[in-house]
């Protein structure tokens, strides 16, 4: 789908999303399986693609945002293990970045930012009970691997590229330190 230049400016600093990305130098820090007090380090491949929402009023206040997939397969297998949807939103009246998304695991996640509409780093975060920003999980994972909080650092690279650094950090059952469920990749546009 492609964009005109008004949708884009409407998108502020999400406007240069717009499009199909890949990247294959990604770095996941997660809970082996089964043993959870294992850390289980590997390196991923991912796609993920962006299309305009168009306008989306809420009375007064007006959002633009992006329609998002991702999908992530560990280097050398070619069945994902990680796969999410969602939306990235941007509401220019209170420099406010969102990104609402749910993962087929049973959680959903809505984590938000300040920025500007000439942005080209931003930081997002969600917590766990809060009624704004906030993470809600299946009963299982809640028991389980209780999801925290969720912080995502991302950056407009000059060479068109952007950097993207998540940390998801988990409760998990019978274990007292919090563990960091890393993700980190550099993606470039797949046409160039």
């Amino acid at each position: 789908m492609s964009a005109s230049a008004e949708d884009l400016r409407d998108l502020g600093p999400l406007g240069h999303l717009v499009g199909t990305w890949v990247g294959d130098k990604g770095d996941d820090v997660a809970p082996a399986e089964p043993d959870a007090t294992v850390v289980a380090k590997s390196k991923y491949r991912e796609e993920m693609t962006f299309a305009p929402t168009g306008r989306v009023d809420n009375h007064e206040q007006i959002l633009y945002g992006l329609r998002y997939k991702t999908t992530a397969w560990r280097i050398g297998e070619k069945e994902p293990f990680h796969e999410e949807l969602g939306f990235w939103m941007w509401d220019k009246a209170d420099k406010q970045i969102m990104r609402c998304f749910m993962i087929p695991r049973g959680v959903t996640v809505l984590a938000g930012g300040t920025a500007d509409e000439l942005s080209t780093e931003f930081e997002l975060t969600a917590e766990c009970g809060s009624e704004t920003y906030g993470i809600c999980s299946n009963k299982f994972l809640d028991r389980e691997f209780k999801t925290v909080r969720y912080e995502l650092k991302f950056t407009f690279n000059e060479d068109g590229s952007f950097h993207y650094a998540e940390d998801t950090v988990l409760k998990i059952r019978n274990q007292e330190e919090l563990f960091h469920h890393t993700d980190s990749n550099t993606m470039r546009r797949a046409d160039g």
